[in-house]
């Protein structure tokens, strides 16, 4: 049904193709070709590259200074240039993956983006903003991939599945089911207590792991929630004495989450045959990031490097001047990082077992 409504929308909205962007690094591209056949990517704003364009919805960012840094200009991604999953896409050597959305046909093989900005787990999620693509959303998208685009590019179902299973699908989702769902309401208006809600949302975030592998999927990162707490759009709605400082209460929240969200991706990769479920340790290292900028050639952590709205506390101003250094600031807007902290988690996942235990470079040999 999902598809046939998004079909719907795109004619409706006379969407044309996106140019499918062919950038490769070469960093890690082997002389046979790229790492992996495809990099397939869900989530939210953090990953999302455009498909929030064409969707009614206040959550987009599809103008300057959005996009300021970025090769291809403004595309809609919630940065100043490249998301963590450019960077994957570049060091396995493969395109970066175009929008579900902007697309009339899969012409390459590489991938494809499902993220939408706003959205998380639970469907009613971000719904405040307009629409977006839920996390079921999302995994319904890629069945509709599968069967009317990418079933028929191969011989046969043999060569079909181990191009998915050898394929990396990466995820960054759940902040939106804390910043626009649970921590919008007042602790006495909350139906469930934060641990009843984390488990929650890990119970339905597993159900949707579950249907991705029944239809191919068998290498799996995720990653972890960052530390919420330190956003500017949440501390500085806060008095600290002309210090941003980070909430830790909510901060907890989070860990409890990701410590839940650890223990359900082990239970599958026991269970699933033949797979593999990383998580992505993003939150120690953001928080460290933030406490200790130096070690990552940060100077600012507090502030959004864009002009915003409501002290601080929302997306860029439309066509206003960002800071100059950007590549020292953390967060880029009061909600979403700068491509320097992009750069350093996707890098550091790809290449560290400390941030992901296989990284990305050991899971494409398994």
């Amino acid at each position: 049904m999902i598809a046939k409504i998004v079909s719907a929308m795109i004619l409706m909205m006379g969407i044309f193709p996106f140019s499918f962007l062919h950038f490769f690094s070469g960093k890690f591209k082997t002389s046979t070709g790229p790492l992996a056949p495809a990099l397939y990517v869900f989530g939210d704003s953090l990953f999302d590259s455009g498909n929030n364009n064409f969707i009614p919805t206040f959550a987009k960012s599809d103008y300057l200074p959005y996009g300021i840094d970025f090769e291809h200009g403004v595309t809609g991604r919630f940065t100043n240039a490249r998301t963590v999953a450019d960077f994957i896409a570049e060091y396995l050597g493969l395109s970066y993956p175009p929008p579900y959305l902007s697309k009339r046909e899969l012409g390459a093989l590489t991938g494809l983006n499902y993220a939408s900005g706003s959205c998380g787990i639970l469907p009613e999620t971000g719904s405040k903003l307009g629409k977006c693509l839920n996390l079921k959303d999302q995994i319904v998208l890629f069945k509709t991939t599968i069967e009317l685009e990418l079933e028929r590019k191969f011989k046969n179902r043999d060569e079909f599945s181990d191009y998915l299973s050898k394929s990396i699908f990466i995820f960054s989702i759940g902040n939106n089911d804390y910043m626009n769902n649970y921590l919008e309401k007042k602790p006495e208006e909350r139906k469930e207590d934060p641990q009843t809600f984390a488990q929650h949302l890990v119970d339905k975030l597993a159900i949707q792991f579950e249907r991705l592998y029944d239809l191919g999927a068998r290498k799996v990162v995720m990653f972890e929630l960052g530390p919420i707490g330190c956003l500017p759009s949440i501390t500085r709605k806060k008095d600290h004495n002309g210090e941003s400082q980070c909430e830790e209460e909510v901060n907890e929240m989070i860990i409890d989450f990701n410590q839940r969200l650890d223990v359900m991706l082990k239970n599958l990769t026991s269970s699933l045959k033949g797979s593999t479920f990383v998580l992505g340790h993003a939150n120690w290292l953001g928080y460290d990031a933030i406490k200790n900028p130096s070690k990552y050639g940060l100077t600012d952590t507090s502030n959004p490097c864009c002009e915003t709205w409501k002290n601080g506390t929302s997306g860029c101003i439309p066509f206003t001047k960002p800071c100059k250094e950007r590549n020292s600031h953390y967060f880029f807007d009061a909600f979403h990082l700068t491509e320097t902290v992009c750069s350093a988690i996707a890098s550091r996942c790809f290449d560290d077992s400390s941030v992901c235990s296989p990284f990305i470079k050991q899971l494409v040999q398994t």
